[in-house]
């Protein structure tokens, strides 16, 4: 069925200074109507094309066109007047505020005089979160819930808006499987109603499963549009790349050797003296990698924090190499964990320091290399040269190493933490949803770092949402429910149906419901 272009961008450039250029005579339509994504790899263009058509950047050159008219859209709030809202990779939300206040902020019913209706505020809000069934708490302070559950307030802050043109950047990224279709059944029926969505995600299956049309980008040129209907995941890949990606596994067999990582019988509470750790023991060994599975907000977050030293336990111990580190100081730990968070922006890195900055973080300290001759001062030329190989080793798209951090794409600020990371050389890797927001080629890039670090005989810990990914690279399974570790599975011997099945509470039926 034909539809009416409803936005038009033609020849739009931009280029960040000194002389990166970011779109380089872009031009795309999106009709009225349609889901429509846009992909491409890291540092592509896909956001900042988005941004520029939001009113967050301001293009070089090129012009805008919306309902056929003309548009200058100078701040996301002229766009979100239009009926236009965008959620962003960078989450932005109020940490002091709750997740209902955050919800409705700009937009809070009022009684008269102008007071704020926070009774019916809140109750709109449960209403959606239930009907969406995304296990949120609407008075929870947005500071104390996890990455995926900041991510489901900021989608759910746009459709309590009903905006006509939703720009989605990388939605999914945080959300379980269990979720995903769920978002989905309201988008395509947001569509059938008349609304746009304009949908980046680096997640070709659900592209291809979502979109009525994909435009690919590559970079910061359009490399076409095609219908879905008539496109494969391995042809989005090639396109995207420039080459074949492989979607199959390269785990090769291999012998674990002695334990380097083990987590006895931890227990965690929260502020509010709620268990969120019971009893969770884990252990990982040298040449092994043990997948973390779970739906969101079933322990593993509390597990990553706990191994780190960012959360108190009321019992258990954690030891790696046979060395106790229960209650050993963070810098003790980082000399023996490297650690990829889930949430790059707010632990991962400072996006308000420069790429270098980031880069050396913990190396300046642990490394002496990096220190001048006296040890009073940093070796900027060492750190320099470290940049440099971060840059070539894992593939960053970066300008110069004193730009700030926050220049770079999600994509890219995440390969920095994983080169920072894994250059340390640590014997136990603990790594929290580290693909998330990659592209497919980086995907498939980090996988294999992971397989090697597996060869080197390195202990690794991956804690992901996404199944598929353990399938691919993890030795076993463990599987996380409500804050226990009810299950550890050898991934050879499982399938996804029975990983879901204890996911969801299954316990003591599922080998033989399975035959496995």
């Amino acid at each position: 069925m034909a539809r009416d272009v409803l936005i038009d961008l033609q020849h739009i450039t931009k280029v960040f200074p000194p002389d990166t250029v970011a779109l380089s005579d872009v031009s795309v339509s999106f009709e009225s109507g349609e889901i429509h994504a846009l992909v491409g790899e890291n540092g592509a263009g896909k956001s900042t094309l988005m941004k520029v058509f939001y009113g967050l950047e301001r293009r070089d050159a090129g012009d805008i066109f919306f309902k056929g008219a003309k548009v200058e859209f100078r701040t996301p709030r002229e766009a979100i007047s239009a009926g236009i809202g965008m959620v962003h990779q960078e989450i932005l939300l109020i940490p002091e505020y709750t997740v209902w206040q955050n919800i409705v902020l700009g937009a809070e019913p009022v009684r008269a005089f102008g007071t704020i209706d926070a009774h019916k505020a809140r109750e709109a809000v449960r209403q959606r979160i239930e009907e969406f069934q995304f296990n949120l708490d609407p008075d929870a302070l947005v500071g104390d819930i996890s990455v995926a559950a900041r991510q489901k307030v900021e989608i759910l802050k746009l459709l309590y808006r009903n905006v006509s043109v939703l720009v989605l950047d990388e939605p999914t990224a945080v959300l379980t499987p269990q979720e995903i279709p769920q978002l989905f059944a309201e988008l395509a029926r947001l569509r059938d109603k008349g609304h746009t969505i304009i949908f980046i995600s680096h997640r070709l299956d659900e592209v291809l499963t979502l979109s009525d049309r994909v435009t690919v980008m590559r970079h910061g040129k359009i490399v076409g549009t095609s219908a879905a209907s008539g496109l494969t995941k391995e042809d989005l890949a090639r396109q995207m790349v420039g080459r074949e990606v492989l979607f199959t596994s390269r785990r090769q067999p291999q012998e674990p050797g002695e334990i380097v990582f083990r987590a006895r019988e931890l227990n965690c509470n929260d502020t509010e003296h709620r268990a969120r750790l019971r009893d969770a023991t884990v252990e990982v060994r040298a040449g092994e990698i043990v997948g973390v599975a779970g739906v969101e907000g079933n322990g593993q977050f509390e597990l990553v924090n706990a191994i780190m030293g960012l959360a108190s336990m009321t019992s258990g111990t954690l030891d790696v190499m046979g060395k106790d580190i229960t209650h050993a100081d963070i810098l003790t730990r980082r000399t023996l964990i490297a650690f990829v968070p889930q949430d790059r922006g707010k632990m991962g890195a400072s996006v308000a320091a420069s790429i270098l900055e980031d880069a050396i973080m913990t190396h300046h300290v642990l490394d002496p290399r990096f220190r001048t001759w006296r040890g009073l001062g940093l070796d900027y030329r060492h750190a320099a040269e470290f940049v440099d190989q971060i840059r070539e080793q894992f593939t960053v798209s970066m300008g110069h190493s004193s730009d700030p951090f926050r220049s770079l794409s999600g994509g890219n600020q995440q390969k920095v933490i994983l080169g920072r990371e894994l250059l340390l050389e640590t014997p136990f890797v603990l790594m929290d949803q580290p693909t998330r927001g990659l592209d497919v080629g980086s995907i498939e890039y980090v996988h294999q770092l992971l397989l090697n670090l597996r060869s080197r005989k390195r202990a690794v810990l991956l804690v992901s949402a996404d199944l598929d990914e353990l399938f691919m690279v993890a030795d076993r399974i463990v599987v996380m429910c409500q804050g226990e570790v009810v299950v550890d599975l050898a991934t050879d011997a499982t399938s996804r149906e029975e990983v879901g099945y204890y996911m969801l509470g299954g316990k003591e039926a599922a080998h033989a419901e399975t035959g496995s």
